[in-house]
């Protein structure tokens, strides 16, 4: 059961896939049309299969003719698209990990909103592809409490929702209280430790009794207590606590609104969240902005990108 917008395609023929997608990019020419209809309806374990049966047919790797044949953002969709699952996320933190500067973007945006189960995975697959610790490597890159934050949400030891303790709930939202509003500095640790580790049943139920404390929703405390990486880390979590699909249709938003486009943001998250939850991203959007995110796409896009993008999107939530 999903709430994605893209689903196993039926009746499926791999081969016939395939041999459509070298027509369209054999000779003069490329039928990109063609090309984002086959990869924006297929889901990806039939995406995976389509690129084998593209080598065992032609002995051409699809993603190396998709390169050589594309171009610009639109070139960029597709290849995520073809990007396996599993290892989507590694993928993308070991991007924004190398070289010079790091993207806290995307380390933010990951480890925020992937599940313990996710961020095991991601853990793993980090060693097994590119042989290397990603908590070395984010540690290397980072520093003070917003590292110390990374670090914690990569153990992925968060307490298992279960029955929530109105007594630990109580005095959860009374130590948040008394390190954040009642401080004068802000005791980072305590907001670091009750935010990273605890349930998020019970982490619901902290922000409400936090509200009937303080007069303040948390995020307002954070907002006015820290600043720069570990603010908008601490937001992040926060915000997925309360609601995955919501966090994910504002992180849309922003990547649309106001005068240019982030569209690695774009991509990114219509790509990882197209079998998962885009139904609900779309409604919190909705919800949330008053904003249609087909709309959105049609208005801040252009060409086969937007093609490819509203296909993705599915309807429109006029």
């Amino acid at each position: 059961y999903t709430r994605g917008t893209v689903k196993a395609f039926s009746p499926f023929d791999a081969r016939a896939d395939a041999e459509a997608l070298r027509k369209a990019m054999k000779g003069m020419g490329t039928d990109e049309e063609t090309i984002l209809k086959i990869l924006t309806s297929r889901n990806n374990s039939q995406r995976q299969e389509i690129a084998s049966a593209f080598k065992t047919l032609f002995g051409r790797d699809l993603v190396d003719d998709l390169k050589s044949e594309l171009s610009g953002k639109f070139e960029t969709l597709m290849v995520s698209l073809m990007r396996p699952t599993y290892i989507f996320d590694a993928h993308a933190l070991k991007h924004a990990i190398k070289g010079a500067g790091t993207n806290e973007k995307v380390l933010i945006e990951i480890l925020a909103s992937r599940t313990p189960a996710e961020v095991r995975n991601i853990k793993q697959v980090y060693l097994q592809e590119y042989e290397a610790n990603l908590e070395d490597k984010i540690t290397g890159e980072t520093s003070g409490h917003f590292q110390r934050l990374l670090v914690v949400l990569l153990q992925a030891n968060r307490d298992p929702d279960g029955r929530v303790d109105e007594a630990l709930v109580e005095q959860d939202a009374q130590v948040l209280f008394r390190a954040g509003e009642l401080k004068w500095g802000t005791d980072e640790e305590k907001f670091i430790t009750i935010l990273g580790t605890r349930s998020i049943s019970h982490l619901r139920r902290v922000f409400d009794k936090y509200m009937t404390i303080s007069g303040f929703q948390i995020e307002e405390t954070i907002d006015r207590e820290t600043s720069g990486d570990l603010e908008k880390l601490l937001l992040a979590v926060v915000k997925c606590v309360r609601s995955i699909p919501a966090y994910f249709a504002e992180t849309l938003y922003h990547s649309m609104k106001g005068a240019g486009t982030d569209d690695d943001t774009l991509i990114r998250v219509m790509v990882s969240r197209s079998e998962i939850d885009l139904l609900d991203i779309r409604q919190e959007l909705r919800k949330n902005f008053a904003k249609s995110l087909h709309q959105m796409i049609q208005k801040d896009t252009s060409g086969d990108y937007r093609k490819a993008l509203l296909l993705l999107c599915g309807g429109d939530d006029e």
